[in-house]
Formats: structure tokens, sequence, C-alpha cells
């Protein structure tokens, strides 16, 4: 519930910060406005995030979806993530990796995470131009992430606490960046779920900082992955001008949506509530249905469940847009009839994405 109320009013204004992006005009004083409300949300986001996995954690509830992953691709993952706070801050970013594939049995979204963390802290802790590394090596049956900077570093006597919860070095009062000290607590947790181990290196204030994470890895890959087996012609286009029917209580965020889908050339009709969810829809007929899941007097589940029940939306593409981001609000999501399940404030890129893209029969996917 709390992730849901915190989450619930930033997603109108990314929303409005994207219509902003794509209908203002070319000034540059604008462009930085622009900018700096969606860096602030996204960084508000990701506290959000950060403390509820604390929790999570803390409370031994935090399960892990294993499955083969290949190194490479959560590296790309966890660069996408922190790349916006890095060239913000102008800093340059070396990556080096090892030149054959490698291999590991873990959570793709989880260990990305671990990755960004350590990228987003080094910016931040950076001053602006400097200069950040990303290292992976591989070494008896192990893989070793190195995350450098030449930032402000770590005085010796914050060194063996780090990684305690909340826990931070002295701050100057121009430190906007500086976050709740949660972020290093939840990369310690999610490595050691992953049967790894994190350290920390530092030669003092203004030396710079070094975070190592060693995991295992495996050499062999089963035969039969889940990428392999795809079939392309699931991956085919939807024709532009889908149909979509919007459901939120929050007008600001239905209408927003609204706004920046028609200019993607969909036509799109917005409801409160589930009620006018399932009676516009025998009309509208709509072919995608974007849908809250805290809705007034019938839960985004209940009403998912009723639309698959009519002929008009029986074969809809259902996207779940949610406050509700953990485990088991996923898993309720696909057993109502859900493909996707995007969490607020969700990039409204993404939405189109998934509008336009058909879905692995029985899967459900997951964006932020």
């Amino acid at each position: 519930m709390l992730s849901h109320e915190l989450r619930n009013p930033l997603a109108p204004i990314r929303n409005a910060v994207e219509l902003v992006r794509r209908i203002a005009p070319a000034d540059p004083r604008l462009a930085w406005a622009r900018d700096v409300v969606d860096r602030q949300v996204t960084h508000m986001a990701q506290l959000v995030d950060d403390l509820l996995d604390v929790s999570r954690i803390t409370q031994g509830k935090i399960s892990l979806r294993k499955d083969t992953v290949e190194l490479e691709g959560v590296v790309q993952h966890a660069v996408e993530t922190a790349r916006p706070l890095i060239e913000a801050r102008g800093h340059t970013l070396k990556i080096t990796m090892p030149e054959t594939p490698v291999w590991m049995i873990g959570d793709f979204a989880r260990l990305a995470q671990v990755l960004a963390n350590l990228l987003n802290n080094a910016a931040k802790y950076t001053p602006e131009g400097g200069a950040i590394s990303l290292a992976a090596e591989v070494s008896e049956g192990q893989v070793v992430m190195t995350v450098r900077d030449n930032g402000m570093g770590i005085d010796r006597d914050l060194l063996p606490r780090v990684f305690d919860l909340f826990s931070q070095g002295e701050r100057s009062l121009d430190r906007s960046l500086g976050g709740l000290g949660v972020g290093l607590t939840v990369v310690q947790r999610l490595v050691e779920l992953h049967q790894g181990r994190v350290e920390v290196f530092s030669e003092g204030a203004g030396r710079g900082s070094e975070f190592r994470v060693t995991l295992p890895c495996i050499s062999e890959v089963p035969h039969a992955t889940a990428a392999s087996e795809r079939n392309p012609h699931e991956d085919e286009k939807m024709q532009r001008g889908t149909r979509v029917l919007v459901v939120d209580d929050n007008a600001d965020a239905a209408e927003s949506i609204a706004v920046l889908l028609r200019m993607e050339g969909h036509e799109v009709k917005t409801v409160s509530d589930g009620v006018q969810a399932i009676a516009c829809s025998q009309v509208f007929a709509p072919s995608a249905v974007v849908l809250d899941i805290g809705l007034p007097g019938m839960s985004g589940y209940d009403v998912a469940r009723r639309l698959r029940e009519l002929p008009a939306t029986r074969n809809a593409v259902f996207i779940a847009l949610t406050g509700y981001g953990q485990r088991e609000d996923r898993n309720l999501a696909a057993q109502a009839g859900f493909e996707h399940h995007l969490i607020k404030p969700a990039d409204p890129r993404a939405i189109h994405e998934v509008i336009t893209r058909k879905p692995r029969p029985g899967s459900v996917s997951q964006a932020s």
C-alpha cells in the first residue's frame, strides 16, 4: 500500500514530462527544466524501490527468479539504467568485458540492480567530469565485477560499515543526490542471496572507491533456452492505430497516458473505474487495456477477469500499470490474465512498446 501511494503521484508527472519533451518549443531553458524534473522523478522512484527492497530483504521476503543469464546482458541493462545520471554529471564510463560469453545462474533483474546501484553510487559521489570504470573477468569458476571511480573516496572510519543500513559519510549541504544510504545495503544482501560476496576498497577521502562483486559462474549452458525456443512470429508488430482503453481513477495519470498514446496514432478512451471499463469495452472493443490495480469498488484483477470473459476483449492485450510491484503482485496479475506488469511511474515509451508488440503466450513481462 505504501509503494502504491508513493508511486501513484509520480506517474502523471513522468507522463507530463514526456509530453513536454515532444511538443514544447526548442528552448534550452525549457529543456533544462524538463530534464531536471525527469531526473528527480526517476531518483524518487528509485528511493521508493530501495526502501521497499530493504524492508523485504530484512524480513526475508525476497525470493529470486533464478535462470541461466549471460553477463553481458546484465551489464548492458545496468549501464542503461545508470546512464542518465552518469551523463548528467559529465562522467566518462569505461567498460571492460571478457572476450568470451560468461553465463551465471541468477535473477537477471536483481543482478542488473546490483551493478546499477554501484554505478549510480559512483556517479553520485564523484565530482562532475569524473571517471568511472566497470570491469569484469573470470577466475577459477567465478566472475569478478569491479566498479571504480576517482571520486570522493571513503573515510577509513566509515569503510567497515559502508554496507550498513542508512550509513553515509559526511556530506556538504550541496550533496543533493546523496540518497538515503540504503542502496549499498541492497547490493550486499542481493549478492549474498546469489552465494557471492561484495567488497569495498578506498585509500581515503578524495582517493576514489572500488567495489568488487564476486559471483559463481558456469561454463555449460542448457541447449534449449527460453530465448532459443521463442517463436519469431510472436514478436510481430501490431498494426498502428490500436484501440486502447486506459482505466485509472487518477484522472491526471489516465489523461496524460491517453495524450501520449494518441500522439503515437492510437485511438484511446479513458475511464475511472471497473464498471465503466466493462460497460464501454463491449462497444469500444479495445485491442489493448492499460489497467490500474487499485481501483475503487472493483480491483483491477477483477476487472481483467471480467473483460477476459467478454467477446470484445477476450483477445486484447492486458497491461497492469500499478504502484504495486512486489513478486506476489506480479503473480496475481498473471493469474488475472495480464500479459504485462508495469510499475508506476512507467516510462510512457515502455507502455507504447508493449501495446505494439504481441506478448509471448503465458508470459508476464515487467518494467518500471
